[in-house]
């Protein structure tokens, strides 16, 4: 399974469907017919990439634009008439290898021009890798690069992730509240920092409390305050939080967990703009721009009565919902070399790096625990890892070894293709289960399709 080299070809397909490469067994390939389709495939998820053409020209232009790419993987031009001179150049500047095709008017030649790019490929990661373990160890200035994040700024080039730093930054030119919507787990207090530092409130403080780890009457002490003698152990005046943040930001996080009563001084706080703390006889007036967080619609919270409808639109006058890490899989592999970049050095591992299959891995992961939990995965792969090594499989953990388990088995002992595509089916059914707690209607949902389709598979697959 391993040894299966992971191909993207990126032409006109004349050459190979001519060679034969399609039908190599040891070789994973995909096609697609220019650069620009290229573009929307991750780059990493391959070993290697041939482009294939007739005119120097057009395949030079192309090969700039393909290694202007972070982490391009190696290239080989596939060149159906006599090299060019400038090709050659680059091919002997190390930029690509040239591989010549005649396979469309001499049929004879396709086993050779197969065998030989399948030696082209093996080589050519061979010597990806060896030149990633003599790298040598990059100093801290260099790590940083002028293109790399500032600590604590999301990480993400997706549509989706393009789309919320998009609205994050409107949001910060304007006074508006703002409620960030999103599991647990998608990086809502980074999208609430990065809203503060763009914002004219950018100089002063941002002060973060997660509503859901107090109880009711300790929580609102913490926003509101108290004074001395408001209740036992009150020995003294204390600021709250609102005040802390005077001229600020507060981003109260998990909203939908406060009290009715809370709910109710909350809505006074933003309405009034003054606040009266425990156990005191004298409001005080605040200048704090509010940024709300919940993990679930507060829609559904209003509707049933336990949050309070005026609270509701007082906060989401800027609602921006942040999508799970399963719907937005171009950012796994930039906030994977991102953690590693950022954890690796405390780690005494910052060159270490990920292999393509274990890139290929973290994309067929759904991460119900959003960034959270890949953030974690990396952690511990570093952990196990040793210094400068490359992450491989083997050092991820089971859950995102389960798919290769199950192709793997599949076709074992003279497996008929529909008694092997059912098991890898089987696989990803029991995995959507436990991930929605074993709920079919919303594991049916998950995987697009009925519950009354669901029930179906379950039955015909076997699994109770």
């Amino acid at each position: 399974m391993h040894s299966i080299r992971s191909l993207l070809w990126i032409g006109d397909g004349k050459a190979l469907a001519g060679c034969g490469v399609d039908r190599a067994p040891t070789l994973e390939v995909t096609w697609v017919k220019d650069v620009d389709e290229a573009y929307t495939l991750p780059a990493s998820a391959f070993d290697v990439l041939v482009l294939e053409g007739r005119q120097a020209g057009p395949l030079k232009m192309a090969l700039r634009r393909l290694q202007q790419r972070p982490r391009c993987p190696p290239v080989i031009v596939c060149l159906c008439d006599p090299v060019d001179d400038d090709i050659r150049t680059l091919a002997q500047s190390g930029q690509c290898e040239v591989l010549c095709s005649d396979a469309n008017t001499k049929p004879h030649a396709a086993p050779t021009l197969l065998e030989e790019l399948l030696s082209r490929i093996d080589r050519l990661i061979e010597r990806d890798r060896a030149q990633a373990e003599a790298k040598p160890p990059l100093k801290s200035a260099d790590r940083a690069g002028p293109h790399s994040k500032p600590s604590g700024q999301p990480v993400g080039s997706s549509r989706a992730m393009r789309g919320v730093l998009d609205l994050a930054d409107r949001a910060a030119g304007t006074a508006a509240t703002v409620l960030l919507q999103g599991e647990t787990g998608t990086g809502k207090e980074l999208i609430a920092r990065r809203i503060h530092h763009r914002s004219p409130r950018a100089r002063h403080p941002f002060v973060a409390v997660n509503c859901a780890a107090f109880s009711e009457t300790l929580l609102e002490s913490e926003l509101f305050g108290h004074r001395k003698g408001a209740f036992t152990g009150a020995d003294r005046d204390k600021a709250g939080l609102f005040e802390t943040a005077h001229r600020g930001s507060l981003f109260l996080d998990e909203v939908g967990e406060t009290s009715p009563a809370l709910q109710a001084k909350l809505l006074r706080v933003l309405q009034e703009r003054e606040l009266l703390p425990v156990g005191g006889t004298r409001p005080q007036s605040i200048d704090v721009r509010v940024i709300a967080a919940t993990n679930r619609p507060l829609q559904g919270g209003v509707d049933s009565k336990h949050f309070r409808t005026d609270l509701f639109y007082r906060l989401a006058v800027f609602p921006i919902p942040i999508p799970p890490l399963r719907e937005r899989l171009d950012d796994v592999l930039p906030l994977a070399r991102h953690f590693i970049e950022k954890l690796g050095p405390g780690e005494g591992k910052a060159e270490c790096r990920l292999s393509h299959a274990s890139e290929r891995l973290l994309l067929t992961h759904a991460w119900p625990g959003n960034v959270r939990e890949l953030e974690n995965e990396i952690q511990r792969a570093l952990a196990l890892a040793d210094p400068r090594e490359v992450i491989s499989p083997r050092l991820l953990s089971p859950r995102l070894l389960g798919i290769i388990e199950a192709v793997e088995e599949a076709g074992a002992g003279g497996e008929t293709l529909r008694e092997s595509l059912d098991r890898v089916e089987a696989w990803l059914i029991r995995r959507a289960l436990d991930m929605n707690d074993g709920r079919k209607a919303r594991t049916a949902r998950r995987l697009g399709i009925t519950r009354e389709g669901l029930y179906k598979k379950m039955k015909r697959l076997g699994i109770l």
